[in-house]
């Protein structure tokens, strides 16, 4: 029996479309995910957002441009625009576990955010 490497594991395959909302199975229509985020975004393609308190989508890895979305506080992400902040929230991605490990990270000198 071969040993699986856990490293292999690290990502989900991710609908940027859930299927349910006609998302397809084709690579231009799947990203990596990390498992938490991909549990919090669930099937949803968009939220409210609490500043303008409009429904906007959710980020989409193929057509936005990161940098343009998101910022770095530290170890936070921030949002720079609805689409940003809404995903941010909806995919809980400062959620304080991912929080302390950037935390960390930054300490360890393994990653400049």
């Amino acid at each position: 029996m071969r040993q699986h490497d856990d490293s292999f594991y690290r990502f989900a395959i991710d609908h940027i479309v859930a299927e349910q909302h006609g998302g397809r199975t084709v690579s231009g229509y799947l990203a990596l995910s990390c498992f938490r985020c991909n549990l919090h975004k669930g099937p949803n393609i968009a939220g409210r957002d609490r500043h303008t308190k409009k429904l906007v989508p959710l980020f989409h890895p193929r057509r936005h441009k990161w940098p343009h979305h998101f910022a770095w506080d530290g170890p936070l992400l921030v949002g720079r625009t609805a689409i940003g902040r809404v995903t941010i929230v909806v995919l809980a991605m400062n959620h304080p576990d991912a929080v302390a490990l950037r935390e960390t990270l930054i300490q360890e000198g393994t990653t400049e955010i």
